[in-house]
């Protein structure tokens, strides 16, 4: 029988492994603390204290610049949507560890695509060009600022490699000085790291007051902070032990995920009906944004509203990955301000691949909040033969679109036209440039479109859409640098697959008046939506008190094919709760790990999980210890 290394080493092996091991948590413990001690200098550079808040766009561009970031708009706008009124300390150090600061190498890089000949420069007309009419335009005014400066200009050329020396070196200067100012002021290196004071990533308070959107709602509770400065782990390591737990056991058959009490719609003919479609997508944090919608009602009528994923194509012999992701519906009507939005309901009945909800509903504004577990949608790492390609030349010598790319062209048209009238609006286009570019078209450059592309009634039709694309491709000699980043922004990969990426359907059915829905945002999910899914839970959900802790309540819920779990904090302190999925069979978690551990803040409440079955035709087990940690 073979021994463990560690019984066979010697007392000296032992100490140096040992040794070895304390020396490697020390680094990470130093490494985190200089991260920690760099986003304060940075933070207390723009603000008096890391208590004070993020309280605009531009204050959260600024104080990312002086952590040594260039963020673009779409960066910002990433962070900083539509529903954001603060962001705090805590949430500015996550976007530090997400948005790294662009590398000389990465600078090279991205210059080198533009310098086919590898010369070193670049022609200032051709900057100009590049600089004012792609990606995030510049002025012509900030393009002469740039080359105006004599370090790395020369001849009607920039020298990229002094440029990018340059902007590496003012990058880490703005680091240094931040530093230094806050090793100088005795009084900002006294203060605190966090806001004490603020939720939990994934914490809502009770009762409900104005939380701040939080950055990343699977893993902030990682960086939450304590006081003293000190950061607790978010994987309970193996000194702590529990000191109080609860068990939950689900037993789920293969055709126990299928419901049928939803009414088909088609025994609705004689309804009114609206229609929307949508998409979420994929971050490459992991974290899904999707379109939100409102939902206006001219009178008091019964309704079902139902969501489902989008078969944009058909191929015989073909599956795609998106039409077994589940979608849901959170609906909530507007009251005297959109901050204070109530939960009417969700489509937890099911039909197949659809989810749906009937019920009366007064007249007035509504809002319909897309949501996807994450189960199914999710990174996953898949090996590719090659590159598809996207252009070729004809035997005239021009540019052409290739087959593939046509067809996965038409999808995306399909995708984006909301409406489903065949033929792309402003607002529609705007949704999709925002996403691809982080910008929006105006009204003129809408109307060089309208000189340009074909269009009907004032709306780009799919050929129009089809030569904008190609146009781009001329526009770059055939290089598809530019045709792939729209691809990859909108879930596909190198193959010309979607898959990260799943596009839904939105169909309402009145029975006594004509509903109008419309796309408003395209962002993440929104503290609305967090603060939905946990009062739905608890609304319908069985709840367990924790033993031994009676201000700690375990809520499940299963709809359909999904089981959700939410956990209450009535306490006054904060809380580390262990999950562990280890007995559960045939099941697929959203956090994607089968035992880890989440803060929940005082006097909130926060999602633990939400489950899928693996493989929707064999049984699957739900069995999920939730305790408390010492």
């Amino acid at each position: 029988m073979a021994s463990s290394p560690g019984n066979n080493a010697s007392p000296s092996v032992q100490k140096v492994m040992r040794l070895e091991s304390s020396r490697g948590k020390k680094s990470q413990h130093a490494e985190e603390a200089i991260f920690y001690m760099n986003c304060r200098a940075a933070y207390l550079t723009v603000f008096k204290s890391s208590l004070e808040n993020i309280k605009s766009k531009e204050q959260l561009s600024l104080v990312l610049q002086q952590a040594g970031r260039n963020p673009c708009q779409k960066t910002v706008n990433k962070y900083w949507t539509s529903q954001t009124t603060t962001l705090n300390f805590d949430d500015f150090c996550t976007i530090l560890k997400k948005e790294k600061p662009a590398t000389k190498t990465e600078l090279l890089e991205a210059f080198g695509k533009i310098d086919t000949d590898n010369t070193g420069y670049i022609l200032h007309d051709e900057l100009y060009k590049i600089l004012t009419t792609r990606g995030e335009k510049m002025t012509r005014d900030e393009v002469s600022a740039i080359i105006k400066q004599a370090d790395f200009n020369c001849s009607g050329k920039l020298d990229y490699n002094k440029f990018c020396d340059l902007y590496v070196t003012t990058s880490e200067q703005c680091c240094k000085t931040a530093r230094e100012k806050l090793e100088v002021d005795s009084r900002l290196r006294q203060q605190q790291f966090g806001n004490q004071a603020e939720l939990s990533s994934e914490g809502i308070t009770l009762p409900v007051s104005k939380p701040s959107p939080k950055i990343l709602r699977k893993t902030d509770h990682k960086l939450a902070p304590t006081k003293g400065d000190s950061r607790t782990p978010s994987r309970p390591s193996s000194a702590q032990s529990c000191k109080a737990s609860i068990s939950t056991t689900i037993s789920m058959g293969a055709s126990s995920n299928r419901n049928t009490k939803l009414i088909e719609p088609d025994t609705m003919k004689e309804w009114q009906c609206a229609q929307s479609k949508g998409c979420f997508y994929l971050e490459e944090d992991g974290e899904i944004i999707s379109h939100k919608y409102k939902l206006h009602l001219p009178q008091r009528s019964t309704v079902c509203i139902t969501i489902k994923p989008l078969n944009v194509r058909q191929v015989e012999g073909k599956s795609y990955h998106w039409l077994s992701v589940d979608t849901a519906l959170y609906i909530l009507k507007e009251n005297e301000t959109q901050e204070n939005l109530q939960l009417v309901s969700f489509t937890e009945q099911q039909n197949k691949e659809m989810f749906g909800w009937k019920g009366e509903l007064g007249s007035g504004v509504y809002w319909l909040l897309p949501f996807t577990t994450g189960c199914r949608l999710k990174k996953v790492k898949t090996q590719i033969a090659g590159e598809a390609k996207l252009v070729y030349r004809g035997e005239d010598g021009e540019l052409a679109l290739t087959k593939e790319f046509r067809a996965a062209l038409l999808d995306i048209f399909e995708t984006i036209d909301l409406d489903g009238n065949g033929l792309l609006s402003l607002e529609e286009y705007n949704f999709f440039e925002l996403r691809t570019s982080g910008e929006k078209c105006d009204e003129e450059a809408w109307a060089v479109c309208k000189e340009n592309f074909d269009m009907k009634k004032n709306e780009l039709t799919r050929q129009g859409f089809m030569d904008l694309n190609l146009m781009e491709a001329n526009d770059r000699e055939g290089d598809p640098s530019d045709l792939w980043v729209t691809l990859l922004s909108l879930g596909y990969n190198k193959a010309l697959e979607m898959t990260e990426a799943c596009p839904f359907v939105i169909d309402i059915y009145a029975e006594k008046c004509k509903p109008r829905i419309k796309a408003i945002y395209l962002e993440a999910g929104s503290s609305q939506l967090n603060r939905a899914i946990c009062k739905s839970v608890v609304n319908k959900g069985e709840a367990k008190v924790m033993d031994g802790c009676e201000n700690i309540i375990i809520y499940t819920y299963k709809a359909g094919r999904r089981i959700t779990s939410v956990i209450e904090n009535k306490s006054e302190n904060k809380v580390i709760i262990h999950v562990n999925n280890e007995q559960s069979k045939n099941c697929l978690s959203n956090r994607g790990l089968t035992v880890f551990a989440v803060e929940v803040a005082p006097k909130s409440m926060m999602v633990s999980q939400h489950v899928m079955p693996l493989n929707e035709q064999e049984e699957w087990l739900y069995n999920c210890v939730h305790s408390l940690l010492r």
